[in-house]
């Protein structure tokens, strides 16, 4: 059944429920323990998100008074749009709530900001093992094929 929730700009009072979901997010993709995200990066996250100046904002889903998930966005130039592009690089839904609409609703709520900033372009990425994001994701967007890759530089 569908959650009822509310999708906002994410706020100052939201710190310690984001960073709890955060904690959450990243756990999920393996990124606990002697190999979880160092303090000074999820600060350095946070602080990133509250500046209204950078390129990087968030939104959390909100129901009954208490966050249930988060989008993470950047918008930067690229070289085939004149206008700039949308990287949504972070989706997190609460694991309770999934399968409930949040993940849909946050994702609504990328494209509708994108809309009203002249941005044509959203793309994300996932893990190919992340079967039920994928078939959501299939839903709302087209999977273009391509790889990651990354080095360290």
């Amino acid at each position: 059944m569908p959650l009822k929730i509310t999708v906002r700009p994410i706020r100052q009072q939201d710190h310690e429920e984001w960073e709890a979901l955060w904690r959450d997010y990243n756990a999920f993709y393996g990124r606990e323990g002697a190999s979880a995200l160092p303090e000074d990066v999820i600060q350095a996250t946070w602080s990133r998100l509250m500046s209204e100046a950078g390129p990087i904002h968030g939104l959390v889903a909100e129901s009954e008074r208490r966050l249930v998930g988060f989008a993470h966005i950047i918008f930067h130039p690229n070289t085939i749009h004149i206008e700039d592009t949308c990287y949504l690089q972070d989706l997190f839904t609460e694991t309770e709530c999934r399968g409930r609409g949040v993940a849909r609703q946050l994702v609504g709520a990328v494209y509708e900001i994108c809309r009203s900033r002249g941005v044509s372009s959203v793309y994300w990425h996932t893990h190919a093992s992340n079967t039920a994001a994928r078939l959501l994701y299939d839903k709302l967007a087209t999977n273009t094929g391509f790889l990651v890759y990354r080095a360290k530089a």
